[in-house]
């Protein structure tokens, strides 16, 4: 086989070789167009060999495979909270991205409420699961950034410290836990075209960052996501101990072509991206968004439209593709985004398609 290989890419160069030969002997607009495809060539190229190197290192570590669980995104989807965790953990989910929401935490200024929090720990310690826990103002999930109603309208001088003190209440409390792995401050906090956020500043996202640093240094690492997730190495501070980054494929466009697009990328492009991120500034990175649900079209939500067109941009031949493709990326920390569905497909749709592609998927790599 290898030497099947080097045969190829050996009569592949000579054919590209002869091809720009042929082409550059012609007048400067085959010139330019010769310089321009042996560029791209390259370009392509490197990338590609930067992402099997990625993809090769980390061949032999522990694949971490684990699911975004919200309780107030079940509980949107007429689903009980509690059972969908059970039923998660019953199919050998083992590790949980889980939300600390400023507004469920603090509804009213000074009186904090971790009894969901507390619960969703208990359920995980109990089966000895690992817990990512994000943290800050910005958390997954509509409307992204999560401001209690009696802050809304404070000036930043007012809520921010407020957001610090509550941060620092819920790190206090859960940092001793057995099933903490890591923290993930904020959430694509840079990203400008989603959610209902005004608040930017990289100052807030430095300070949140080094508060937890200070209240739990060295135990676990932090994460920090990524804002764009197709190009750019995030190289400003904070420099987190990972990054992590969104991959969706199956999309609803309602900027431009009002219609349903798939992202061309490969799955070696995210290793490319992950690979070059290792080599800029020795940071690995981990999927912390792997698109597993639908995503309705004009702003619907779920529950609103059919389980056809719910198919289009996720069904369970898709989901099988999703968890393939993460895995093709060579990254080793994956947490599928939208477990809820699947449970939401199985108990409200009486579909159990997607249930029992996770539930092979999680007895595979657990």
């Amino acid at each position: 086989m290898a030497k099947r290989c080097i045969l190829y890419s050996k009569r592949l160069v000579k054919t590209l070789k002869r091809w720009l030969l042929t082409y550059w002997r012609k007048n400067w607009w085959n010139k330019l167009l010769t310089i321009l495809a042996a560029l791209l060539i390259l370009s392509v190229g490197s990338m590609y060999g930067i992402a099997q190197w990625y993809i090769q290192s980390q061949a032999n570590k522990p694949l971490h495979l684990g699911v975004s669980f919200i309780p107030d995104y079940a509980e949107s989807l007429g689903l009980n909270p509690k059972q969908t965790m059970d039923a998660l953990i019953h199919i050998g989910v083992r590790q949980f991205r889980l939300v600390s929401y400023w507004s469920d935490g603090e509804p009213i200024k000074g009186q904090y409420n971790f009894s969901q929090l507390d619960w969703e720990f208990k359920k995980a310690e109990a089966v000895h699961a690992k817990i990512i826990l994000a943290l800050g103002l910005r958390q997954p999930r509509w409307p992204e950034c999560h401001i209690p109603t009696w802050a809304e309208n404070e000036p930043v001088g007012v809520w921010e410290p407020q957001l610090m003190n509550y941060m620092k209440a819920v790190v206090n409390r859960y940092k001793n836990s057995p099933s903490l792995a890591a923290y993930q401050v904020e959430n694509e906090y840079f990203l400008h075209g989603f959610g209902n956020c005004t608040n930017y500043s990289r100052n807030r996202l430095v300070k949140e960052y080094n508060l937890v640093k200070q209240l739990d240094h060295p135990y676990h690492p932090i994460i920090v996501s990524r804002s764009n997730n197709a190009i750019g190495i995030p190289i400003g501070q904070p420099q987190p101990d990972l990054f992590g980054i969104s991959v969706y494929r199956w999309v609803w466009d309602a900027n431009v072509t009002h219609r349903y697009l798939k992202y061309p990328w490969p799955a070696w492009y995210y290793g490319f991206l992950a690979g070059l991120q290792e080599i800029v500034d020795h940071k690995n990175m981990v999927i912390d968004e792997l698109q597993a649900e639908a995503w309705p079209a004009n702003g619907k939500t779920i529950p609103q439209v059919s389980k056809a067109e719910l198919n289009k941009t996720m069904s369970a031949k898709k989901l099988q593709s999703q968890f393939n493709y993460g895995i093709a990326t060579g990254m080793r920390s994956i947490d599928m985004w939208g477990a809820e569905y699947w449970y939401y497909r199985l108990v409200k749709l009486h579909d159990p398609s997607l249930w029992n592609v996770a539930k092979r998927e999680f007895a595979r790599y657990r």
